[in-house]
């Protein structure tokens, strides 16, 4: 059996020893109480908890055929989550992060091979998806995502994902120095932040493009992805006027001279080798035919985990409803 942990094995390991901490002590009688009922619960939410961090260290068997393709490059997709990435001024009424979705996977299609990272921002920035070479995971971690919603909202800064990138990029150098980064940083460029935006560290950086959504005329928002919601109102608006989100491209043409790529405006129109022009794709190694494969097995006991988990919430469930079905046949006083 191999292990292709998905965390740095240092993080796993203090997960294990909290794990085992936790455990311990939740086992121990305490003064004045019994343990008598307890300890099946805390044994079963310990072993799911057991049971997931053996799934994080990805188990797999050497066996079957391997059929792919690596190539020598780590892609880091930078992408704005913000309320005003719902505008619907993309490629006719489409929202500006449904533009952006459709140039990450198709720019994932064509660097197949490659590692990908997922960064995102709104108030806040967030590694949605660490590198990795499952470019399906990229696509489940795309299609899941969703403009921040209005009510949440408390301004964002164009380039707060800045520090993260730079760690990333630096942790990801330090693992195979040498190796090629792309960064694409996918936006509208609105700041919405008092602050001054941060500039972008460009080292480590060997070339990607910023992509820019959205029109000069602008679009409204919807309150959340369902397309029943109604649109953000104007704050500032004593008419209570629908917000209307517009481009800015000078502040996205300064981001993309932070990071040394070039700015590519994105109508929806365009083909994405518009995006990849100039870009090196790094070396290409493709691997097909009699060598050896590996059969994954973590999610064996990410189902195993699950079961265990699902076990306290539905033996309540049963308690609840025995107990209804007792109050109903008991005759009224």
């Amino acid at each position: 059996m191999t292990f292709e942990p998905i965390l740095p094995w240092p993080v796993l390991v203090v997960a294990g020893i909290g794990i085992l901490v936790l455990t311990a002590w939740t086992l121990i009688p305490r003064q004045g109480t019994r343990l008598h009922g307890k300890v099946r619960p805390a044994a079963l939410r310990s072993a799911a908890v057991v049971l997931l961090l053996i799934a994080a260290m990805r188990p797999g068997l050497m066996g079957g055929q391997s059929v792919g393709a690596s190539s020598e490059i780590d892609v880091f997709f930078v992408v704005d989550t913000s309320t005003s990435m719902a505008a619907e001024d993309h490629h006719g009424t489409e929202t500006r992060l449904a533009g952006v979705k459709q140039d990450v996977t198709a720019v994932a299609r064509e660097l197949a091979g490659a590692k990908f990272s997922l960064i995102t921002f709104d108030s806040k920035a967030t590694v949605r998806m660490p590198l990795t070479q499952d470019a399906t995971a990229l696509q489940t971690a795309m299609a899941t995502l969703q403009p921040q919603r209005a009510r949440y909202a408390s301004g964002s800064s164009v380039t707060i994902a800045a520090n993260l990138l730079k760690d990333r990029l630096d942790a990801a150098q330090k693992q195979h120095p040498g190796r090629p980064a792309l960064v694409f940083y996918a936006g509208d460029g609105e700041n919405t932040s008092a602050e001054t935006p941060t500039p972008m560290d460009a080292t480590n950086v060997a070339g990607g493009a910023v992509l820019g959504y959205g029109t000069g005329e602008g679009g409204r928002m919807r309150e959340s992805a369902d397309g029943g919601a109604g649109y953000v109102k104007d704050k500032g608006s004593n008419e209570a006027k629908d917000a209307v989100s517009r481009i800015d491209e000078t502040q996205l043409g300064r981001i993309a001279d932070q990071l040394h790529v070039p700015y590519a405006h994105r109508t929806g129109a365009e083909p994405t080798s518009d995006i990849l022009r100039g870009v090196q794709l790094g070396k290409l190694n493709t691997t097909a035919g009699d060598g050896p494969g590996r059969v994954e097995l973590y999610w064996l006991f990410a189902l195993a985990a699950f079961l265990l988990a699902m076990h306290e919430p539905l033996r309540h469930f049963f308690e609840l409803a025995n107990l209804r079905r007792t109050l109903r046949n008991e005759p009224d006083l």
